[in-house]
């Protein structure tokens, strides 16, 4: 294991004491639990948008649908209808 140093606000670090108190464990493991299961849904957020694009490729295809060659470069002007690389 790895020791590393950590801020934490004062109310976090009190919510860390009454749950390591209850549950009868150190403060330690109380903290890698929660970082083990906040990282779990950081990583589920994260596939959850990528797994969402696949399926709006796969209904492009299925369909048929284009859509402009140049819209990574004018996307901008595409979204919001502004050429931006021009000044005003």
């Amino acid at each position: 294991m790895l020791k590393t140093y950590l801020y934490i606000p004062e109310q976090l670090n009190n919510q860390i004491n009454n749950t390591a108190r209850v549950q009868n464990i150190s403060k330690a493991e109380v903290m890698r639990q929660a970082l083990k299961n906040g990282l779990q849904k950081f990583i589920g957020q994260g596939n959850a948008g990528v797994e969402a694009l696949f399926k709006l490729a796969e209904l492009g295809k299925k369909y048929k649908l284009k859509g402009p060659r140049d819209s990574s470069m004018k996307m901008d002007e595409y979204l919001w209808g502004k050429d931006w690389s021009s000044s005003e």
